[in-house]
C-alpha cells in the first residue's frame, strides 16, 4: 500500500491511496483524512486502506485522479518525533578520518542518533530554503520508517514488528553550523533545518524480498543539478538495522504510533558507488588529497533523492527540490484565527 498526504491549506492535510505504479490517487475519505489516524488506529483503518488500494490498482476506483507529487506534503506532515540515526558507520568513519579524528569503539555497538525537528516538515517539491550559502548547505540522502506504539524496553526484535511504514529522507545539514553546535556539547539545532520526505509512504510489503531484517536492499540515487552522483546500496552496510534504531529509543521510554526514525546518511565503502551527502565527498577528497574541492550548494543547485525497484519503476516517488535563498513563510492554515 502507497499513502501521501495531498496540500489543502490545513496543517495536516489530506490522506490520499496511491496506485503502485505512481499514476493515480483516490482521496482516503471516509476512511480517514489524515495519516495520524491511520497510525494511531492502525488494525481497524489499514484493511480498508488496503481495499481502495487494490480497487485503485484495478481500475476500480471510481474518482480516481492522476497523482500529482508537487501536490504533496511530507506524508506525516507533523510528527510526534522525528530521532535520526547515523546507522552506516562508513559515514562515521570517513568524516573522522578526514579530520584525523578515531572513531570511539561504543559507535560501533551503540546507535548514533540525535532529536530532529518534527513540527514542520516539507514536501518532496518544496523549496529547500535557506537565507545564506555562507552556512555550507548539503543533502543527506536516507531511508527512514514509521511506527506504531513500541514500548519501552523491547527488543530490536520486537522493534522490527512496529514498523508500520516506510520513506526516503532529504535531512538537510547545514555544514558550517554544525561544528559550532556541537562544541557546546547539546548537538544540532540551527544547523538541521525543516527535513523533506518523498511524496508516498510505503507497506513493507510494497518491496518484497528487498526488505530484509529490517533493512531497505535497494539502491538510493541522489541527483544533484543533473547529474547521478550516488547510487548507494541502502542495506547490505547498514550497520543498525531499524529495529536496533527502535530499540536504542525504547531503552528507556515509549516510542508512539506515528515516530519517525531515520538510517542517516546511506553510505558504502565502495568510493565508486558515489555518495549521498557532500560532506562524504569532501572527506574522500580530504583524505586522498589533504584537502576538500568539492563545494557545498548553492542557490539554484537542484536535488533528486529516488529509489527504484528490481522492475526500474519509482517505488517512493521522488524527492526533486531547488535551493533558494530567502525565510521560509509561516502561513497560518486554514481555519486558524490570527491574533
Amino acid at each position: 500500500m502507497k499513502l501521501a498526504t495531498y496540500k489543502d491549506g490545513s496543517r495536516d492535510g489530506q490522506l490520499v491511496v496511491v496506485s503502485r505504479d505512481l499514476s493515480s490517487a483516490h482521496y482516503a475519505t471516509g476512511i480517514a483524512s489524515k495519516l495520524q489516524q491511520v497510525l494511531d488506529d492502525w488494525n481497524f483503518m489499514s484493511p480498508q486502506l488496503q481495499d481502495l488500494y487494490d480497487a485503485l490498482n484495478t481500475g476500480k476506483a471510481r474518482h480516481a485522479f492522476p497523482f500529482e507529487p508537487a501536490r504533496c506534503m511530507a506524508p506525516l506532515p507533523r510528527a510526534y518525533q522525528w530521532a535520526d540515526g547515523s546507522a552506516f558507520i562508513n559515514h562515521v568513519e570517513l568524516v573522522r578520518k578526514a579530520r584525523h579524528a578515531e572513531v570511539p569503539e561504543t559507535f560501533y555497538t551503540d546507535p548514533l542518533m540525535y532529536q530532529g525537528g518534527s513540527d514542520d516538515f516539507i514536501g518532496p517539491c518544496d523549496d529547500v530554503v535557506v537565507s545564506s550559502e555562507a552556512f555550507g548547505i548539503d543533502f543527506e540522502a536516507e531511508v527512514a520508517v514509521i511506527t506504531a506504539d513500541v514500548p519501552m524496553g523491547a527488543t530490536s526484535e520486537q522493534a522490527i514488528e512496529g514498523i508500520r511504514l516506510l520513506m526516503l529522507v532529504n535531512d538537510v545539514s547545514l555544514r558550517n553550523l554544525i561544528l559550532g553546535e556541537l562544541a557546546k556539547g547539546f548537538g544540532f539545532l540551527q544547523s538541521k533545518p525543516a527535513t523533506a520526505f518523498s511524496p508516498v509512504a510505503i507497506t513493507l510489503d510494497e518491496v518484497g524480498e528487498a526488505w530484509s531484517q529490517g533493512r531497505l536492499h535497494l539502491t538510493l540515487q541522489s541527483t544533484w543539478n543533473g547529474r547521478k552522483v550516488g547510487m548507494c546500496d541502502a542495506g547490505s552496510e547498514m550497520t543498525f538495522h531499524f529495529g536496533q534504531l527502535i530499540g536504542h529509543i525504547c531503552k528507556t521510554r515509549n516510542v508512539r504510533a506515528g515516530s519517525i526514525v531515520g538510517s542517516g546518511t546511506v553510505s558504502n565503502k565502495d568510493w565508486s558507488r558515489g555518495y549521498s551527502c557532500i560532506a562524504e565527498k569532501r572527506a574522500i577528497e580530504t583524505i586522498e588529497n589533504g584537502k576538500p574541492k568539492t563545494e557545498f550548494m548553492k542557490f539554484g543547485d537542484t536535488i533528486r533523492i529516488e529509489v527504484k525497484g528490481k522492475d526500474g519503476q519509482s517505488v517512493f516517488g521522488a524527492i526533486d527540490q531547488k535551493v533558494v535563498a530567502g525565510q521560509r513563510n509561516l502561513e497560518a492554515p486554514q481555519g486558524a484565527h490570527g491574533a
